[in-house]
């Protein structure tokens, strides 16, 4: 019957069919993987670390502060020139206010955005806790089989149904 299957399908015979062998085997995929995570390590190493996070949001502080005081003492004189000069007084104090408010709403941002990722960072780890295999467990074993040798098991096994 297979070489009926040959000839009707126009398969080549089966002594010239290609063997296929895997790829990678079990110890050099577990090696591949233990280099990777040497090269991720080194990678993160060679990165710097942020740092002075602190330090911007003094500035910010030290920003919004000088502008609330650049309102006030600018209102104060708006409120003791001609009337014709102060609406230019008030427009500049308005600008100092709305540069206060543009400090510490970047600060909040920022500070927004660092827990928005740190949330992200939780998450992602927590899939890949929950992902990750406790041990390295088979499930099944496989083989590599020709088509002539799966056809022998098949009709071998419909052989034996029938008996």
């Amino acid at each position: 019957m297979t070489r009926k299957l040959e000839s009707l399908f126009d398969f080549p015979p089966a002594e010239e069919s290609p063997q296929i062998e895997p790829a990678l085997t079990t110890e050099e995929t577990r090696a591949a993987i233990v280099e990777i995570d040497n090269t991720i390590d080194k990678i993160d190493a060679a990165l710097p670390a942020i740092r002075d996070l602190d330090a911007s949001d003094r500035e910010l502080d030290d920003i919004a502060e000088m502008a609330k005081e650049s309102y006030q003492n600018l209102s104060d004189l708006g409120f003791n020139v001609d009337s014709r000069y102060a609406s230019e007084l008030f427009a500049v104090a308005s600008t100092m206010l709305g540069h206060a408010l543009t400090a510490k709403t970047t600060k909040l941002n920022k500070k927004l955005k660092m827990l928005d990722l740190q949330l992200k960072k939780l998450k992602l780890d927590q899939d890949a806790a929950k992902n990750a295999p406790e041990e390295a467990m088979e499930t099944a074993h496989g083989q590599v089989l020709n088509r002539n040798d799966l056809l022998e098991r098949l009709m071998g096994s419909r052989d034996q149904k029938t008996e």
